[in-house]
């Protein structure tokens, strides 16, 4: 199991606002910002492989306990305030959350501090959107939204919001029209119900072949084995196995950033 141990332990401030930060590698930054409840092991398991990679994995705190498993207990408290902070906006379905701004300026902040041709982004579940909503910021160049849950609700609007305004989501288009190779990766099980079809459908809608869609079985009796309810792609439900699919779709968060982030451009 992952533990931060490794990791230095730093803090970043943007408009008053001060995090914790747990950072391990050298390399272009990915941004890893953890699900619910928080940092688990399987999160830093993740965060792991992006240091194997080559690059410099940064996990901030925004909630729960770093390092603690999750339970049901921790899920729950975690979950709570997170609903409810005007800072999270978790049922917004046409705003950019002001929390997206700290990270956003925390993915410049890394940028200079660690080079390269600029950051990838890796948001699940809660913070699952926050890739899309921060890629209005041309230092980020390869987002990533595994199982990406906001806004929450069941109405029709919730369930294909994208969790940022008209205005950022036309910053995304905009720079898509000039930057040919920029493209945003999305990953859920296909019977998750915090990520309904109708997200991944607006996803396309709006973004047309830049978004990359890895939809994972999850169907009573599916062959993979997968539980009906799976959520987490890349930690909690990965099956780490040649020919797994969530396997694959690891390989493929990590080609991206692999191509982003490290090859040098043709």
């Amino acid at each position: 199991m992952g533990t931060l141990d490794a990791y230095d332990r730093d803090t970043f401030t943007f408009a008053g606002k001060q995090r914790a930060v747990y950072r391990r590698g050298t390399g272009p930054a990915v941004i890893v910002i953890a699900e619910i409840p928080g940092i688990t092991p399987k999160v830093v398991e993740f965060a792991d492989r992006v240091v194997d990679l080559g690059c410099t994995a940064v996990l901030p705190h925004l909630f729960g306990e770093p390092g603690a498993e999750p339970s049901p207990a921790y899920i729950a408290r975690s979950i709570g305030p997170a609903c409810v902070s005007r800072e999270f906006s978790a049922w917004a379905t046409n705003r950019t959350s002001p929390v997206v701004e700290w990270c956003k300026a925390l993915a410049r902040h890394e940028h200079e501090r660690c080079g390269g041709p600029g950051v990838g982004v890796v948001g699940m579940c809660f913070t699952g959107n926050f890739a899309l909503a921060m890629a209005p910021d041309p230092t980020v160049v390869a987002p990533v939204l595994s199982q990406p849950s906001l806004p929450l609700g069941v109405t029709k609007k919730a369930r294909r919001g994208l969790y940022l305004s008209d205005e950022d989501l036309g910053k995304v288009q905009a720079r898509m029209a000039e930057e040919p190779d920029l493209c945003v990766l999305g990953l859920r099980f296909t019977h998750d119900p915090a990520v309904r079809k109708e997200r991944f459908d607006h996803l396309r809608e709006a973004l047309g072949d830049r978004f990359v869609a890895v939809e994972i079985d999850s169907s009573k009796g599916n062959p993979w084995g997968h539980p009906r309810m799976a959520h987490s792609v890349l930690t909690e439900h990965l099956i780490d196995e040649p020919g797994q699919p969530t396997h694959d779709a690891l390989q493929q968060v990590l080609d991206l950033l692999r191509t982003r982030l490290l090859e040098p451009a043709a």
